[in-house]
């Protein structure tokens, strides 16, 4: 059993972004060499978060629309009252208890094992940031 490491950097743009990184994924899965096992992958981040779901237009749309109404920016929120890092972004943290800081993909013979439909995405929610960062943790044979 090999166990590799590897950081994917990422810049936002956006206040509220989805960033599909699958192929920055099977990148290094395939430059590990290995040829089956487990892929972890790992937002480094309290307000940024990893999802497994289908990468298409309007339904990208739709989620950023929904993330940005379940939790409004302006609420009146605690944690804003005297942030740690200047920054007002309760609602990113409380959309968060919501959803994975990780996700634990399968491969085989060197391919990410996602149906059909699915693409991994890297959700950012307080945006923009100059320096955000994915961890992978590739573990196999």
């Amino acid at each position: 059993m090999h166990v590799i490491t590897h950081i994917i950097p990422l810049r936002t743009t956006r206040p509220v972004e989805i960033i599909d990184i699958t192929a920055e994924i099977a990148a290094a899965l395939f430059s590990s060499g290995l040829d089956r096992g487990q892929v972890t992958v790992m937002s480094r981040h309290t307000t940024a978060f990893i999802n497994i779901n289908e990468k298409e237009r309007n339904l990208l749309e739709d989620m950023e629309t929904f993330l940005k109404r379940f939790v409004p920016k302006d609420g009146n929120y605690l944690h804003n009252l005297n942030p740690l890092d200047g920054r007002h972004n309760a609602h990113s943290h409380l959309i968060g208890l919501l959803m994975n800081s990780s996700e634990s993909i399968p491969f085989s013979q060197g391919k990410l094992l996602l149906g059909q439909w699915q693409s991994l995405f890297f959700i950012e929610l307080d945006g923009p940031r100059n320096e955000r960062s994915v961890l992978l943790q590739i573990s196999g044979i």
